[in-house]
């Protein structure tokens, strides 16, 4: 069995909603050990839809693979000193915290480092002062959503992907590493803050949307067209949409010799004086590009140009439903390595990915399930913190501890 690269890592994590989870999930699904410590009963994130239709969240078990879990009331003097006995628990490999909760009480790194000198917490914030954020509401701060949608929409346009979650999720993950790679050398811990605004504000420099306004242009909205290059949504004869992207010079040629293109393209770059070589300028000429491409794609059906596409080597993608996806894509399924049918505890067998990074020394690791709610309660706290069946016990009645 492949115990994954970060066997041995320990890591407690407190949390709710995506970033947090995921963060604590990538490391789970590399091997770490991740104990995610929730109230009893739940916390926010708990029935958090998409549920089944027994209400158990989709959402929370597939955030929350291959962890174990442990329910300790918190609200409880005696739950937060189990709490931070935990997180502080001795060994070179633990003393690492990944919360989103706000630094305080038994989640304040200050009283938690007093445990451990050596701790190491990465706490996830709305914004740098502490202050509350979700993705929902960094997006529109950030401009997002006047980019998004049809050309000529007056309308802010949202969309569904939490991309700065999972950003930040995944920045959580490295962050903790490097603090503990920093630790193995030094042996000092350290508090790491990371806010979702400014994890956006960072994408937005490293992407150029500032720099761009910085210099007096303000990204206009085009649509599905893609911005800076070749890049827009036809309609077949079968009424199935396609995408084609021809971003570089090998993906430009490659539709202009499916389409049998080239005459056609060289009498509108002598109509327009462009050089349709150059990607920004077939970005300039995009609609009367869009002209010639279309009607060439609407005369055929989507497994025509499925099938001239894929012959040519043009990069384009079918339109289709997640069903459609699962229902159609060898990729999303078990012939993918990635994928392996999981029991889930209250769901049944699911389709679930490992982590995408495959490592040439011991492969990848494969995937696991989200555990009950509680699971691990009485294993973790007897294996760190040495409580025996008659204290946890006690602790159960007076409803310290839970268990699914």
């Amino acid at each position: 069995m492949n115990t994954g690269i970060l066997s041995g890592l320990r890591i407690v994590e407190a949390s709710a909603f995506v970033a947090a989870p995921l963060g604590g999930m990538t490391l789970a699904q590399l091997g770490a050990d991740v104990i995610r410590i929730d109230l009893p009963g739940g916390g926010l994130d708990w029935r958090r839809w998409p549920v089944t239709r027994e209400q158990v969240s989709l959402f929370w078990c597939g955030l929350n693979k291959g962890k174990r879990s442990v329910c300790i009331d918190f609200t409880q003097p005696e739950g937060r000193e189990l709490v931070m006995q935990l997180i502080s628990a001795p060994g070179p490999d633990g003393g690492l915290l990944l919360t989103n909760f706000p630094p305080r009480g038994c989640w304040s790194y200050e009283a938690l480092r007093t445990r451990r000198a050596d701790l190491i917490q990465l706490t996830i914030q709305g914004n740098r002062h502490g202050g509350a954020a979700v993705d929902y509401t960094v997006n529109p701060a950030v401009g997002m959503p006047l980019l998004t949608g049809p050309v000529d929409s007056p309308e802010p346009v949202n969309h569904v992907l939490p991309a700065w979650d999972l950003i930040t999720g995944q920045l959580a993950a490295t962050g903790l590493l490097a603090a503990e790679r920093h630790r193995t050398r030094t042996g000092a811990g350290q508090h790491i803050k990371l806010s979702l605004e400014d994890v956006a504000l960072a994408t937005m420099g490293h992407l150029g949307f500032l720099a761009e306004a910085q210099l007096g242009k303000q990204r206009e909205r085009v649509g599905n067209y893609l911005y800076g290059a070749f890049g827009a949504d036809f309609l077949c004869a079968d009424e199935r949409r396609v995408m084609v992207v021809a971003l570089t010079a090998k993906q430009w040629s490659a539709l202009c010799d499916a389409l049998e293109l080239r005459e056609a393209v060289a009498t509108l770059e002598l109509k327009l004086g462009l050089d349709l070589a150059q990607e920004g300028n077939r970005y300039l000429a995009r609609e009367s590009i869009a002209a010639l491409v279309a009607p060439r794609i609407r005369s055929r059906s989507s497994a025509a140009i499925g099938e001239l596409f894929g012959r040519h080597g043009v990069c384009f993608s079918e339109y289709r439903s997640v069903t459609e996806l699962l229902a159609s894509d060898p990729a999303c399924s078990v012939q993918n390595p990635l994928f392996a049918m999981v029991e889930q505890a209250g769901v049944g067998a699911l389709l679930t990915p490992a982590n995408p990074l495959e490592f040439s020394s011991g492969g990848r690791r494969e995937p696991l399930a989200a555990p009950r709610l509680g699971e691990h309660t009485e294993v973790v706290l007897g294996e760190l913190l040495g409580l025996d069946a008659a204290m946890m016990g006690r602790l159960a009645a007076a409803g310290v501890v839970g268990a699914s």
